[in-house]
């Protein structure tokens, strides 16, 4: 941890941060306790843990970022970087890597819980509840897929390694009665090569839980919707409950993908995260910043229209900063 005159809180990114790996790991000064001011004094630079390029997270957090110097008037910057997404996306947090991480609610339950993918309970906070992922299972119509218990058998991508596609992926397959390592054929590729699979036909589906319009969804319907086709998971639903509560049941509008008609899903809040000591003015100020540019933020990614007030505390088991608790009082919620 270092100090720069007077500025109490720096977070320094590496140059090579939109990797989502190595470089610099400073840490920032603990929250010290106090009024809330919403005040940032001296210039603080913030990294945004996101997702895969293609995934919403990726393009949210990008335009957050774009938005977070306008709306702190220069004092707060942000830069996002693209990652595995939600598993690595804490972890990373945790380490110091990031300031900011965008994760799936289930997840976030399994980190403050210290179950699931991690071994203790995790120090994270939540600065607010964003927008729903919507899971999204699609198949190419010559496999012969009917649902995830025919996956048996097939090349299906689970998504990018610690992702929180992967986590909700290996959680269906098992209520479908599968097991990940060896009833399937598992690929376990990023959001990138998993529609390049689907489009040259080494992959036979995949698992995607993303905002929508997902971009790279929007291309593969674009360019092959004669040939691919939604999976039906909601029969799983009851399952999926018994690992956690969060899961609930939702649709995929038609108007998403321009599909012929809404398909039935299973969708899950996602969370924006930060550790439980990061400074509660910075912490202030970025919840002030999401939903003060929320309109520009969604002109660059649709899924930032559900951002809510009125919603935004709804982070439990996951602990609101209190810093976040703040700027939702000043804005109403």
């Amino acid at each position: 941890m270092r100090t720069l005159g007077a500025v109490g809180l720096v977070f320094v990114l590496a140059a090579g941060a939109v990797s989502g790996c190595g470089g610099r790991q400073d840490t920032a000064d603990t929250d010290t306790g106090g009024d809330v001011t919403c005040q940032v004094s001296g210039e603080t630079r913030v990294g945004i843990a996101t997702g895969n390029v293609g995934g919403v997270y990726y393009t949210m957090g990008n335009a957050f970022a774009e938005q977070v110097a306008t709306a702190t008037g220069g004092t707060v910057k942000a830069t996002a970087a693209e990652t595995g997404a939600s598993v690595q996306n804490i972890q990373q947090l945790v380490a110091g890597t990031y300031a900011v991480a965008f994760s799936l609610a289930d997840t976030a339950a399994d980190a403050v819980n210290g179950t699931g993918s991690f071994t203790a309970p995790q120090p994270v906070a939540a600065l607010a509840r964003i927008h729903t992922n919507y899971t999204q299972v699609i198949v190419r119509t010559s496999a012969g897929i009917t649902d995830v218990a025919s996956m048996r058998g097939k090349r299906i991508s689970t998504g990018s390694p610690k992702s929180g596609t992967e986590v909700i992926a290996n959680r269906l397959l098992k209520a479908a009665g599968l097991n990940a390592e060896t009833d399937i054929q598992a690929q376990r590729l990023d959001l990138t090569k998993t529609i390049d699979g689907i489009k040259d036909g080494s992959i036979d589906g995949f698992f995607w839980s993303g905002g929508l319009p997902t971009p790279n969804l929007t291309d593969l319907f674009t360019t092959s919707a004669s040939s691919i086709s939604f999976l039906d998971i909601t029969p799983l639903l009851p399952a999926m409950r018994q690992f956690n509560p969060v899961y609930e049941q939702g649709a995929i509008p038609a108007s998403a993908y321009r599909l012929p008609a809404d398909v039935p899903t299973i969708v899950v809040p996602n969370y924006l995260l930060v550790k439980n000591d990061l400074d509660a003015n910075v912490a202030c100020a970025l919840t002030k910043a999401l939903f003060d540019r929320k309109d520009q933020i969604a002109q660059a990614s649709p899924a930032a229209a559900e951002l809510a007030v009125s919603n935004a505390r709804n982070t439990a088991p996951v602990p609101l900063h209190r810093g976040a608790a703040e700027a939702l009082s000043l804005l109403g919620g």
